[in-house]
């Protein structure tokens, strides 16, 4: 959200129409990026980096997802999948199960691919601890143990969108993905 400071003249009923309006441009943006063909129920896993990629990583990794989601199989039937690197941070992997459900050996074939991409570009896909925001339209990392001091401190406060790493579908992900801190699964824990 832009502070108050730097619009004196604006009131905070169009501030908070220009963080409606900056919210639902992000998540137009989203529903750009995944496919529009698959099921609404389409299942949803999403690793987080330990850190951003760089242009180049990035084009490398997406060029794997897709040759992943290409041959990626359930009980010898292709799955319809699709998979890629979003915000330069999140691994945001796709399975339409309207036609084959995924198994667990297609589950951990997409393990295998996620973990070989970890151990490739040194980084950590599997740290539940660390937080991400959107903040001026670049993803930011924090510690959890560290989120109620940003606010204290003012990097960041109750409307920071949060990623909600945890939404388990494409409709989710469309709509629950990009949320704003006091309406994500941290409210409840922390001091606005």
């Amino acid at each position: 959200m832009i502070p108050a400071f730097l619009l004196p003249n604006t009131n905070v009923a169009v501030l908070k129409q220009l963080f409606i309006y900056i919210c639902s441009m992000v998540k137009e943006n989203i529903v750009n990026l995944v496919p529009a063909v698959f099921a609404e129920d389409s299942r949803v896993w999403i690793f987080q980096s330990s850190r951003a990629f760089i242009e180049k990583e990035e084009k490398e990794i997406n060029e794997q997802l897709c040759q992943f989601y290409k041959q990626w199989l359930s009980h010898n039937n292709p799955v319809k999948g699709w998979a890629g690197l979003l915000f330069r941070q999140f691994i945001v992997v796709m399975a339409d199960e309207t036609g084959e459900m995924t198994g667990g050996c297609s589950i951990d074939g997409m393990m295998r691919v996620v973990k070989s991409l970890e151990r490739q570009y040194d980084v950590n896909f599997f740290d539940r601890m660390m937080i991400t925001f959107l903040v001026k339209n670049k993803a930011e990392m924090l510690p959890f143990s560290q989120v109620q001091y940003a606010i204290d401190k003012g990097f960041i406060d109750k409307d920071t969108l949060l990623f909600n790493n945890v939404v388990n579908n494409k409709k989710e992900l469309l709509e629950n993905w990009l949320v704003p801190l006091n309406k994500s699964w941290m409210a409840g824990r922390l001091n606005f």
